[in-house]
């Protein structure tokens, strides 16, 4: 967490960074770090700016989770962000290391999900439950690797925690989330329970740039400790 920001993008309208794994995305309590603070650590440095630097966050990562995030650098991009985010026009784009050998190798999970009461977790639900929300995702498997295996996702709803649920409940939890299910760890060792990743990477966005409208994909590289899967990002960029 302690690794410098990287920097996908950045004009007057917005800046999208690389959230590195165990680092939360915004946070109340002050004190804690978060992506949102170093992004507006670094707006204020580079820019020499007197006062409170404005950041908008129109979506956000899990903690565990590392890839791209976009932020708004005034009102007007934050709330044209947002009602992309809201209106499902952005593309996402993860990759994913589960357990075991997937078959079949591409499809769609079509689930029901709800968030289980004060608790920060999701469960599967009957479609007639109360709080069941719709959950359609589509995947396919990209490369074997020597534990698991490499998964793109493409959800198509936004619910918590909802590629981390569907991958546990179609019989493949991600490495690393033992909430789902895991028994494997993966990454660099943590004493701390919240400060344990998991084998998921917001891999890409595409969205339309808030002032001039032109699409844009922005693409996180891979975390270094990745390639000790025997994950090779060459071989499936072009997948």
């Amino acid at each position: 967490m302690a690794d410098p920001l990287q920097i996908l993008f950045e004009d007057n309208h917005c800046i999208a960074v690389v959230k590195p794994a165990g680092l939360l995305t915004q946070g109340v309590p002050a004190g804690i770090p978060t992506l949102e603070a170093m992004v507006k650590a670094y707006l204020k440095e580079k820019y020499g700016k007197p006062g409170n630097v404005y950041l908008g966050v129109p979506h956000r990562l899990d903690r565990p989770v590392s890839g791209v995030v976009l932020f708004a650098r005034n009102s007007k991009s934050a709330q044209r962000l947002a009602e992309q985010f809201r209106d499902r026009t952005v593309t996402k784009v993860y990759w994913g290391v589960v357990e075991g050998e997937l078959q079949p190798t591409e499809g769609v999970w079509d689930d029901w999900l709800r968030k289980i009461a004060d608790e920060a977790r999701t469960e599967t639900a009957p479609p007639n439950a109360d709080g069941a929300k719709h959950a359609v995702m589509e995947y396919r498997v990209l490369q074997t690797c020597a534990i698991g295996t490499l998964v793109e996702f493409r959800p198509h709803t936004g619910r918590m925690h909802q590629i981390r649920i569907q991958a546990a409940t179609h019989g493949h939890p991600l490495l690393g989330d033992s909430l789902y299910g895991s028994t494997r760890p993966f990454g660099p060792p943590a004493d701390l329970a919240r400060d344990r990743i998991i084998a998921l990477h917001a891999r890409s966005l595409t969205f339309l740039h808030p002032l001039h409208y032109e699409p844009m994909t922005l693409v996180a590289p891979l975390p270094a400790y990745w390639l000790e899967l025997g994950v090779a990002e060459e071989q499936v960029r072009a997948c």
